[in-house]
């Protein structure tokens, strides 16, 4: 069905320390999600078998180590993350930091933490 979607109307959960998702789109094949991530936050490294992602800052700065290596993303800037990589996500900023993490397929349950 199609509707209008936004953190007001999405599923929502809370991960790692403080920080919020949204599920704006949850499909067999396909998850968007809005972060809300404090500062000071960041998810513990892992990667996925199957699911490529990609995040995306709306608001903020965050560091995504994938790999060994470091990005540093602003507002309007994302990173891609092949299945397999190694990868984490930290905001190291001093303010919050909102991105969009789309998944294919949804990385839920294709986590292996190291």
């Amino acid at each position: 069905m199609t509707q209008i979607v936004s953190p007001q109307t999405a599923e929502h959960y809370q991960w790692g320390e403080g920080c919020d998702g949204w599920h704006l789109v949850r499909t067999t094949d396909l998850s968007i999600i809005e972060e809300l991530m404090p500062p000071g936050t960041s998810e513990v490294r892992h990667r996925h078998i199957r699911s490529r992602q990609f995040f995306y800052v709306l608001e903020g700065e965050l560091t995504v180590e994938v790999e060994q290596s470091n990005f540093v993303l602003q507002a309007g800037t994302g990173v891609e993350v092949s299945p397999g990589q190694q990868h984490q996500v930290f905001n190291c900023g001093s303010t919050p930091t909102r991105i969009l993490v789309t998944s294919q397929p949804p990385s839920h349950g294709d986590r292996i933490t190291q």
